[in-house]
């Protein structure tokens, strides 16, 4: 391993981050030949050409004898495209640099298949960066559950709204073109009817280039009227509603009759079960969710252990008023060192805001 081998990596690792793969991983790729870039690629969609394949096509006959950075180790099945190994074999690349180790069994051999092609194999460069990269393909394909990624905006006295629930604008511009790029990236977008019903969000991505993640929402009795802007028609997945059984059959069939896909599921100790939700979800290939929480939902979320990653972003502001609304409301804590931290920690500067970000973790008992 040398430097240009972590350089590259970090370039591979940034075109991963494009594309909306589910139930598919991130990957990027890139293609060097004496330490200079020929091509790059990243996966695009299910169903598409992998970013191997991608930078191998960019390349063309410049691939031969040339050094392939992944990010996550090259397919070695038939699924819906053919075996990247097979397209890296054929383009004639004399080393491949890999990220980390891909989750599935199904790719198992696939360096073994390299290497007696008389290909240099490499594993593990930018390795915990590149496995965060596919943190949420992981986590499905394991599970069959999401990838949880909750975030919040909070003053600097951890209040996201005023009493009269005023939470316009909490941050910056900056903070807000940042979750924009955190819902482009990710398949779905939950919010509960609190939030609907005090914000009226519209959940899109307009900020910035980018594919609106379908919307979702969590509403027992449905309470959320069809004229909400989550319910437009504007080219976005038609949006899901989740809902008790005995919710009224009329608001249901004028939630469907604007297009949107109303699902029941059972209560848990008198609120809608969130482990119904995110197993429904599952199973429907959403490998990324996102949920914007309001302070129920979030303490929830928190108290059944359910979220994998949590943004924070905390604005230079302070309300100063204790009949403010907090950012969450979970069960009762006695001791300080019972708390939620967030390890591994990681901290980022947007225009006046900071951002908190790390995975919800508590001591163990």
């Amino acid at each position: 391993m040398n430097a240009d081998d972590r350089r590259f990596m970090r370039l591979a690792l940034r075109q991963a981050r494009k594309g909306r793969t589910s139930p598919n991983p991130h990957v990027g790729a890139v293609v060097v030949r004496d330490g200079e870039r020929l091509a790059v690629g990243h996966h695009v969609r299910a169903g598409e050409a992998h970013a191997e394949v991608m930078a191998l096509k960019a390349a063309g006959q410049g691939a031969s004898g040339a050094t392939l950075y992944v990010t996550l180790e090259p397919c070695n099945h038939h699924g819906r495209t053919p075996p990247c190994t097979e397209a890296v074999i054929a383009a004639g690349i004399a080393r491949v640099v890999v990220g980390c180790e891909d989750p599935s069994p199904h790719t198992e051999g696939s360096a073994a298949r390299l290497r007696a092609a008389g290909i240099e194999v490499l594993v593990g460069v930018e390795r915990e960066a590149a496995q965060e990269v596919i943190a949420d393909f992981a986590k499905h394909h394991v599970s069959g559950l999401p990838f949880v990624h909750v975030k919040s905006a909070v003053t600097l006295d951890g209040r996201v709204a005023t009493r009269s629930g005023d939470t316009r604008w909490i941050t910056g511009e900056t903070s807000r073109r940042a979750v924009h790029r955190m819902r482009a990236r990710a398949d779905a977008i939950l919010v509960a009817s609190g939030t609907a019903l005090a914000d009226d969000p519209a959940l899109n991505v307009r900020s910035v280039r980018g594919l609106s993640p379908r919307r979702v929402l969590l509403d027992s009795a449905l309470r959320v009227p069809p004229t909400a802007q989550l319910f437009a028609r504007d080219g976005t997945p038609a949006p899901r509603v989740y809902h008790a059984q005995d919710a009224p059959a009329a608001s249901r069939r004028a939630l469907e009759a604007v297009g949107a896909e109303c699902v029941s599921v059972p209560r848990d100790a008198g609120r809608l079960s969130l482990s119904a939700v995110l197993e429904d979800l599952g199973r429907r290939e959403t490998m990324r969710l996102m949920v914007e929480a309001g302070p129920a939902l979030l303490g929830s979320l928190l108290d059944a252990d359910l979220v994998d990653e949590l943004s924070v972003f905390v604005a230079p502001l302070l309300i100063g008023d204790e009949g403010a609304i907090p950012m969450a409301r979970g069960r009762a804590l006695e001791r300080l060192a019972d708390a939620v931290r967030l390890e591994p920690l990681r901290i980022r500067r947007y225009g006046d805001d900071v951002c908190f970000e790390g995975r919800p973790t508590r001591p163990r008992t």
